[in-house]
C-alpha cells in the first residue's frame, strides 16, 4: 500500500484566507469607530481644560479674552486691548501653545459668544460645521 501525502487544498486554503479577511476587516472597522469616539472624548477633555483656563484668566483680570486675543490669551499675554493687568506669569495653559483638536483643526473661541459668555467649538472629524456622529460639532455648552 501506497501512503497518500495529505496536505491542504487550494480551495482549503483559499477558505481559510476569506475567512481571515472578514475578520480583519470586522476588527478593523471597529477599532476605527472606537479611535473616532476617543477623539470626540479627547475634544470634548480639552474644552474643559480651557474652560478651566479661562475661568482662572476671568478670576486673575475681570474678563474673558475677546475673540481678538483668543485662546493664544492663555499661552501668551495679550497685547491687544484690553490688556490683562494680572496675568499669570506663565499663562494659564501647561502647553506652550494652544493644542489643537485631535483631528488637527484650531478651536474656534467666540467671546462674547453668541450661547455663553464665550463659546469654544471644534468642528469635530469632517472638520466642517455642523454634522452627525464623530464629524459633529463639539461645544462648551453641550
Amino acid at each position: 500500500m501506497k501512503a497518500r501525502k495529505r496536505g491542504f487544498t487550494l480551495i482549503e486554503i483559499m477558505v481559510v484566507v476569506v475567512i481571515i479577511g472578514m475578520l480583519a476587516g470586522l476588527i478593523g472597522a471597529n477599532v476605527f469607530r472606537q479611535s473616532e469616539a476617543a477623539k470626540v472624548t479627547a475634544a470634548k477633555v480639552q474644552i474643559k481644560n480651557f474652560d478651566q483656563a479661562l475661568q482662572l484668566f476671568h478670576l486673575n483680570n475681570g474678563f474673558f479674552p475677546i475673540t481678538e486675543q483668543g485662546l493664544r490669551a492663555l499661552v501668551e499675554k495679550p497685547t491687544i486691548r484690553p490688556e490683562p493687568m494680572n496675568y499669570q506669569k506663565g499663562g494659564y495653559l501647561t502647553a506652550k501653545s494652544v493644542p489643537k483638536d485631535p483631528w488637527g483643526n484650531d478651536f474656534i473661541y467666540i467671546c462674547p459668544g453668541e450661547i455663553g459668555e464665550y463659546d469654544i467649538i471644534s468642528l469635530g472629524a469632517d472638520g466642517r460645521e455642523g454634522g452627525t456622529d464623530t464629524a459633529a460639532d463639539i461645544t462648551n455648552w453641550d
